[in-house]
């Protein structure tokens, strides 16, 4: 990059600031994207599988409860990420509307919001078990790491990726403690469920270089774009999802062989999303927007049908997969 060339935002624009309101404060938390909490549902449903569940009030409340607090949480990190980003999103070609960009927020309340949404969301969490508080504090922990200096990994190439994508192995965990808090998960879903989150950020990141278009642009508004290319992120999104195949299958095969049956259409699904990223202004720039792609939507609650059948229905003549079929 060129020496005389702005190296951080604040030295080239300066943005007209409107009075913020209580609406303002509230965005940052984004409760819109409190959605991806959905993925707590398979570590729900994978305790279900593995443990004899009792079915209690008490068993309703603490998934409510658990469900409440992970979106605490990540409010508290939307929130210290928008003020956090504030001087690079005025450089992306939509971020820039956000209230953080235009609107004149008053610094303490920010903090005092993030205080408020983190201490509530762990005191939610310390209902339902040790594990679960300390994978709460994982969470409000790895979005301090990706969002505040000295550390903040989203300005490192591919550690961005890696640190934003961990949240959903973080997430499955936490719905595997509400109904098991004394076991860890199999590791090998939490790999699968890292990479195959790896790669869907990786498509993000592919998707918002290409938007830009500006590669010094996009340097400014990400400093980890000032490291990638095209093919880059690319090649190692692909590296992710082969990762992410590799211990899906491991974990299928291992624990629930009816499971395999639905391989094919996990690999239909990493296809589809990688050609939605390749389109032009792609809505993989903004996974929360996913759901208006009717297709795509039916598609993933269709797949979710299967695996929520795969589950629970047995079928003796997959195991045959399993058997030494080699004459001695």
């Amino acid at each position: 990059m060129d020496q005389n060339f702005p190296k951080t935002p604040a030295e080239t624009v300066a943005i007209p600031k409107d009075n913020s309101s209580l609406k303002d404060y509230i965005a940052l938390a984004r409760p819109d994207h409190w959605f991806k909490n959905i993925f707590m549902i398979p570590g729900m449903l994978f305790a279900i599988l593995y443990f004899d569940v009792i079915w209690s009030v008490e068993l309703i409340v603490a998934i409510v409860v658990g469900v409440v607090s992970t979106c605490l949480i990540a409010s508290a990190n939307y929130v210290i990420n928008e003020w956090l980003d504030a001087e690079f999103d005025k450089f992306h070609p939509v971020k820039k509307a956000r209230p953080s960009v235009t609107k004149n927020l008053y610094a303490p309340y920010i903090y005092l919001e993030y205080l408020f949404l983190a201490t509530l969301g762990l005191a939610l969490a310390w209902y339902i078990s040790m594990p679960f508080f300390l994978l709460e504090v994982l969470l409000l922990v790895m979005g301090i790491i990706y969002n505040v200096r000295p550390l903040r990994s989203k300005d490192r190439p591919f550690i961005d990726v890696l640190s934003e994508s961990i949240n959903n192995p973080i997430r499955l965990a936490l719905g595997w403690y509400i109904f098991v808090p004394l076991v860890f998960p199999p590791l090998s879903i939490i790999v699968a469920y890292w990479m195959g989150g790896a790669f869907l950020m990786g498509i993000k990141r592919f998707a918002e270089y290409r938007f830009i278009n500006d590669a010094k642009v996009a340097g400014l508004y990400r400093k980890s774009f000032q490291f990638y290319t095209e093919h880059s992120l690319l090649i190692s999104s692909v590296f992710y999802a082969l990762t992410s195949a590799f211990f899906l299958g491991i974990f299928l095969i291992k624990n629930r062989i009816e499971l395999l049956i639905s391989f094919p259409f996990f690999a239909l699904l990493f296809a589809w999303y990688l050609k939605i990223g390749l389109q032009k202004d792609s809505v993989a720039q903004k996974p929360e927007k996913l759901y208006r792609r009717k297709y795509f939507r039916v598609y993933v609650m269709l797949l979710g049908a299967l695996l929520v059948a795969l589950l629970f229905i047995d079928i003796p003549a997959l195991h045959w997969f399993l058997q030494n079929t080699f004459n001695k």
